[in-house]
C-alpha cells in the first residue's frame, strides 16, 4: 500500500477524530491531519502489524500525541503572552509611580511656599480628608475662611505650576 493509498484510506478518519478533540476547530484538526501523516511517515516503520493493533489505532495514538503537543504550544504562547502583560503592566505601574512622585514632589514644593495657615489649611483638607468645619474648629476660625482660604492657596499653587511652564 503506497503512502498516498494510506492517506486516501485513513485521512478522514484521523480528521474526524482530531475534530472532536478540537471541539470542532476545523483548520486546527486539517492542520495536525496533516502533522499525523507526515509523523506517521517518518515512524512507519516502528508500526508492526501483529494483530494486537490496527493501524488506525496507531494513526489516532500519533493525532493524539499531535494535538497534545499543540496543547502544550499553546498553554506555553499563553503563558509567554501573561507574562508580557504582566511585565508591560509593571513597567508601567512603575512609571505611573515615579510620575506620581514627582507630582508629590512638586506639589509640596509648591506648598512650601505658602504662608504657615494656608499650607496647614491644604494639608487638613487633603491628607487630613477633613471637612472646612473641622479645619476651622481646629484653626479656631470659621467654616467660610478655611473654604476661603484653601481656594486661595489652590490659587497660589496654580499660578506657581504657570510660572514654572514659562
Amino acid at each position: 500500500m503506497s503512502t498516498e493509498d494510506v492517506y486516501q484510506e485513513y485521512a478522514d478518519f484521523v480528521f474526524k477524530y482530531l475534530l472532536t478533540l478540537t471541539n470542532n476547530d476545523y483548520q486546527s484538526a486539517e492542520e495536525m491531519t496533516q502533522e499525523t501523516f507526515y509523523q506517521a511517515i517518518k515512524s512507519i516503520e516502528n508500526f508492526h502489524d501483529n494483530g494486537k493493533a490496527k493501524f488506525s489505532t496507531w494513526l489516532c495514538s500519533i493525532a493524539k500525541n499531535v494535538w497534545l503537543q499543540e496543547l502544550n504550544r499553546e498553554k506555553k504562547r499563553h503563558q509567554l503572552a501573561e507574562s508580557l502583560s504582566d511585565e508591560k503592566a509593571l513597567y508601567y505601574d512603575l512609571e505611573e509611580d515615579y510620575f506620581r512622585n514627582e507630582d508629590k514632589i512638586h506639589f509640596f514644593k509648591q506648598t512650601h511656599q505658602l504662608s504657615e495657615k494656608k499650607r496647614e489649611v491644604i494639608y487638613l483638607r487633603l491628607l487630613g480628608d477633613l471637612s472646612f468645619k473641622e479645619i476651622g474648629s481646629i484653626l479656631g476660625e470659621s467654616e467660610n475662611w478655611a473654604r476661603v482660604t484653601f481656594y486661595r492657596a489652590k490659587q497660589l499653587i496654580r499660578k506657581g505650576d504657570k510660572a514654572g511652564e514659562s
